[in-house]
């Protein structure tokens, strides 16, 4: 499998990761056929695992702890912090206090002395950037995190996150992960041109838009679907559009001779800003149908018709997308002139 170097971390990686978040109660409870899926991925080439302390409650990086015995030199480990991991407010966020104890959680869980890749999981609108930055470069300094990166940061707050880096003097977020897939475009306008001016690595996940482009005959079956069923009705207004593109993409793909699958993976491939694709297979013929994707090249003809599917810049379901949304848009009084 091709190597890509990782922004400015110097790190080479597989042009896709795995990622693991299917691996443990939210998925595959099956500890031992999820390592047979990982080292069956790790066979093929890849050589990143993506996962975070809040997949099936740390459960996840236990499973990949085991798993990456006796290998663990020759691969890069990301994980993520900042989503709850319990009741009290202080066990989520980028406050100093929480990473701290959070990055110990983790390297436990996953039974390493460092972490390749630790990445913020979401913004925190609640802590000041420059307190988050300055715990993440002692953490550095210390040898815990190799590097450290963000994940689904909107463009404004990717600069602002540089800046303020600059102006402290603090390591700086090298690497950002967004999601992306032919139904879920959004980032081609701003998230991915501004990762690409400041030299950040980008990862990329849901390929395959949570099912929808799995080429899976009944979408409602589907795992995913067992938890919001309501985003693969095909009879509402955003399942209408997804279902008509569907059509679409599923005769381009059949037409190119690959599977949807396949076509979904590199289409993700092919921005020149993503530097790895997640996969997220929870089996063993999941992962099978998806590395091919790391073989395919699109060719120009093939990606103008992509984009006349589902325009750049699109997101077919502006719900996909986990909800970022900044307070002032919550808390009207945060809008509003006090008198």
């Amino acid at each position: 499998m091709k190597r890509r170097t990782l922004g400015a971390t110097g790190m080479s990686v597989s042009e896709l990761t795995l990622g693991a978040m299917m691996f443990g109660s939210m998925g595959n409870r099956d500890h031992d056929d999820a390592i047979r899926i990982i080292h069956r991925a790790l066979d093929a080439g890849i050589n990143i695992i993506d996962t975070a302390d809040v997949y099936s409650r740390g459960e996840c990086e236990e499973i990949v702890g085991k798993a990456v015995k006796g290998r663990r030199d020759d691969l890069v480990i990301a994980t993520k912090f900042g989503l709850p991991m319990g009741e009290d407010p202080n066990q989520r966020g980028g406050s100093r206090r929480w990473i701290v104890r959070a990055v110990e959680d983790s390297l436990r869980r996953l039974d390493t002395d460092h972490i390749d890749l630790y990445q913020m999981h979401r913004p925190d609108h609640e802590t000041d950037i420059g307190e988050t930055l300055s715990a993440l470069t002692d953490l550095v300094r210390a040898g815990k995190i190799r590097a450290f990166g963000s994940s689904m940061i909107p463009a404004e707050l990717i600069t602002e996150a540089q800046w303020t880096a600059q102006r402290t003097g603090t390591h700086r977020f090298l690497t950002e992960q967004s999601m992306y897939s032919v139904f879920t475009r959004k980032p081609e306008g701003a998230v991915f041109p501004t990762a690409q001016r400041h030299g950040l690595g980008v990862l990329t996940f849901g390929p395959l838009n949570g099912g929808w482009l799995s080429d899976r005959a009944d979408l409602a079956t589907g795992h995913r679907a067992t938890f919001q069923p309501s985003n693969y009705d095909p009879t509402t207004p955003a399942g209408r559009l997804k279902a008509a593109a569907l059509k679409e993409l599923a005769a381009l793909a059949d037409e190119a001779g690959m599977t949807l699958p396949q076509l979904a993976v590199a289409f993700a491939r092919a921005h020149p800003a993503v530097t790895s694709v997640l996969i997220g297979p929870r089996t063993a013929d999941q992962l099978d149908g998806l590395l091919p994707g790391a073989d395919v090249d699109l060719t120009d003809d093939i990606l103008d018709r992509i984009d006349a599917i589902v325009p750049p810049g699109t997101d077919l379901n502006p719900e996909d997308n986990y909800d970022t949304t900044p307070p002032a848009l919550h808390h009207p009084h945060l809008r509003r002139r006090q008198a």
